[in-house]
């Protein structure tokens, strides 16, 4: 079955992972210990936030199962197009200090500007809150650019702050499926963006052979039932899969010729638990410097337009 459940620890064992974690890439590669500092803060907001929204109200979705069916097999992620209540005034106040974090972890005035505008009125945190978990990046850089702000990091605060709910609506619609018709829908997705919520893996964690794309943004795990390009399904001669350091075949790089993007992979004793995917995204940054050298890149995430 393509969809697979991903334990999640409490919150106090989350941090602890965390720190850990951490610790363990801060010793093997000194050179990211500012950005490592950085992560340690992020994670702490997130993960108090997760805990935070697992533990009160959740959202409402009316999303019969039978509806959902029809969207798997167009194609369409489950949580895609969906008008979905946000507890607005909590993630706000996540957000606004996820700037903070930012803008001493290096963003400095570029940080600090996005919080001006959020506690001025100038860009409404609602509006930012709900387009980032519809993953419209199209108008959220659009706004972030006629405000005068770097749509990147407007972009990266707000994906932090919104996270834990697309985190906990996945597991919600999908972690405790039906025998079916809804796990065979997901049992037959065949695409390598999230069957949640659209967005392309972060990488793959392969834990026991099995190559389980982990979603960047909801933290959704899948398999595909064959071996080609996340991107494009391109599995002949163009696909080639590499180690960049011999020494460590346990991290490569999966190029394609084709659509020329590249995906990471990583052997793991186990799946990462939401959030600290983001710790392994970090520790191997050397394979996104490789690919990129080669004039590989990631592709623009897919757009889904209104609901379905």
């Amino acid at each position: 079955m393509p969809y697979v459940v991903v334990d999640q620890p409490s919150r106090e064992a989350l941090l602890e992972s965390a720190a850990a974690r951490a610790d363990a890439v801060a010793a093997r590669r000194p050179d990211l210990l500012p950005a490592i500092d950085l992560q340690r803060r992020l994670l702490a907001l997130v993960i108090d936030l997760a805990h935070t929204v697992e533990s009160g109200r959740r959202p409402r979705l009316s999303l019969p199962p039978k509806y959902l069916v029809a969207k798997l097999a167009r194609g369409v992620p489950a949580l895609a197009g969906e008008p979905i209540p946000l507890p607005v005034q909590i993630l706000q106040a996540t957000l606004l200090r996820l700037c903070d974090e930012l803008a001493a972890g290096g963003a400095g005035e570029a940080a600090a500007h996005i919080k001006a505008a959020i506690e001025g009125g100038t860009l409404d945190a609602g509006s930012l809150l709900t387009a980032s978990l519809a993953r419209d990046q199209h108008a959220i850089r659009t706004g972030a650019a006629h405000r005068g702000l770097a749509p990147d990091l407007v972009w990266l605060a707000a994906e932090l702050a919104v996270g834990p709910v697309a985190h906990t609506l996945q597991r919600m619609l999908l972690a405790n499926t039906p025998a079916a018709p809804l796990a065979d829908a997901l049992a037959a997705w065949p695409h390598g963006y999230c069957p949640a919520c659209g967005s392309w893996p972060a990488l793959a964690e392969v834990v026991d052979g099995h190559r389980v794309l982990r979603c960047s943004f909801c933290a959704a795990g899948w398999e595909l039932a064959t071996y080609a390009c996340v991107y494009c399904g391109e599995s002949g001669e163009p696909f080639v899969t590499a180690a960049p350091d011999e020494e460590r075949k346990d991290r490569r790089v999966e190029i394609c010729g084709g659509c020329g993007a590249y995906f990471k992979t990583v052997d793991v004793p186990a799946l990462s638990p939401f959030p600290l995917l983001t710790i392994a995204d970090l520790d191997t940054m050397d394979l996104d410097v490789a690919a990129i050298e080669h004039h590989y890149a990631r592709p623009p995430m897919k757009e889904f337009g209104a609901r379905h």
